[in-house]
C-alpha cells in the first residue's frame, strides 16, 4: 500500500468532477442552441443536453477478489466512462416568426432544463470540494506524520 493511494483516489474524483463541471456548463451554453447538428435527413437539430457516466477504476472481478483476500481497504478512485446525450424530446414552442420553426409555427428547443442543470452543477461542485478536503486531510496526516521523525 502507497502512502499516495489516497491523493490518487482524490485526485481521481476532482478530475471526473471537473470533466462533469464542464459538461453541465457546456448545457447551460447551448440552452438556447436550436441548430446544433444535422440529422440523417440533412435538417438541423437543437442541441441535445449530455451528461457524464462515473465509475469505479477498479471494477473487475479480480480487483475485488485482491481487495478481499488481502484484507485492505486500498482506495483506487473513479474513472469516466463515458459522455451520453440525453434522448428526452425536444420543447416545442410556438414561435412562428423564428427562422427555425416548422409548417405549424413550433421552433423545437434542446432539452436543457436549466433548473437541473443548477442542480447538477451544484451537485459537482460539493463532490468536488469533498474531494479537496479529503486531499487537504490526507496532506496534513502525512505532515503530521514527518513530523514524529524530527
Amino acid at each position: 500500500m502507497s502512502i499516495f493511494n489516497s491523493f490518487n483516489a482524490s485526485a481521481s474524483g476532482l478530475t471526473a468532477q471537473r470533466l462533469r463541471m464542464d459538461v453541465i456548463s457546456s448545457n447551460v451554453a447551448n440552452a438556447q442552441t436550436t441548430r446544433a447538428t444535422v440529422n440523417e435527413n440533412g435538417e438541423f437539430e437543437p442541441y441535445r443536453r449530455k451528461t457524464v457516466s462515473i465509475a469505479p477504476q477498479s471494477s473487475s472481478f479480480k480487483s475485488f477478489l485482491h481487495k478481499a483476500s488481502h484484507s485492505s481497504n486500498v482506495a483506487s478512485g473513479v474513472k469516466v466512462t463515458g459522455i451520453h446525450e440525453d434522448n428526452e424530446p425536444f420543447k416545442l414552442v410556438f414561435d412562428p416568426t423564428n427562422p427555425d420553426a416548422n409548417e405549424q409555427g413550433y421552433v423545437q428547443l434542446p432539452n436543457v432544463d436549466p433548473l437541473k442543470e443548477m442542480v447538477d452543477l451544484m451537485s459537482a461542485t460539493r463532490s468536488y470540494e469533498a474531494n479537496i478536503t479529503a486531499l487537504n486531510a490526507s496532506k496534513s496526516m502525512l505532515m503530521k506524520a514527518l513530523e514524529i521523525g524530527k
